[in-house]
């Protein structure tokens, strides 16, 4: 049976100390689950992602994260990707689905694969629908993680598998992030996949 995706003493070390360099604090406990798809919301700011793996780092658990491609090119793609980072192809979307789905399936070790679902660090009207069809797809829950920069936290909120009934599962996450604060508070989006708002 495979394991939560443990991280080592130096990357809990250095998670804890970011936190508390900038007054942060973590809330939340990790599933049971060995795998999930990981949310990261609000995303609005370059600087979520360091708060996200110091907040998973203090949980101490390793996550791996979705970029676009152009990120991991030099001087820094290396080390994007020793940080976790999997870079796609933006606008190839046939099977990329199915692909990721898959590749969680295979990994016979946990794995937390973080994704934002709003796409981009800019306002939105609609979050993407991947995570959720990647979870339903690879049959993992989803992990509802957070950042809330006016209240200086972040963590994990609750797991749950995807019922099938997408409209339901989204009136659940909209209420968890009703509270959550990006950095840039008014590139916050509305929560709502684009199928819904037909």
């Amino acid at each position: 049976m495979s394991r939560r995706p443990a991280v080592g003493p130096v990357r809990n070390l250095i998670g804890r100390a970011w936190l508390r360099a900038f007054g942060w604090h973590a809330e939340g406990q990790l599933p049971d689950a060995p795998k999930a798809v990981f949310i990261a919301a609000p995303h609005t700011s370059n600087w979520d992602l360091p708060f996200t793996l110091a907040i998973a780092w203090t949980m101490r658990t390793n996550v791996s994260w979705i970029g676009k491609e152009s990120l991991f090119k030099p001087p820094f793609g290396r080390f994007l990707k020793a940080l976790g980072g999997v870079p796609i192809v933006r606008g190839q979307k046939a099977n990329q689905v199915e692909s990721i789905a898959e590749a969680i399936q295979r990994q016979k070790d946990g794995l937390y694969l973080v994704i934002a679902p709003a796409g981009t660090r800019g306002k939105r009207d609609h979050w993407k629908t991947g995570f959720y069809r990647i979870a339903e797809k690879a049959d993992v829950p989803i992990l509802l993680g957070f950042l809330d920069y006016e209240g200086k936290r972040g963590g994990l909120g609750p797991a749950f598998l995807p019922s099938g009934d997408i409209a339901a599962d989204m009136d659940r996450i909209r209420a968890f992030y009703a509270d959550k604060v990006g950095k840039h508070a008014e590139r916050m989006g509305e929560i709502r996949l684009r199928e819904e708002q037909s």
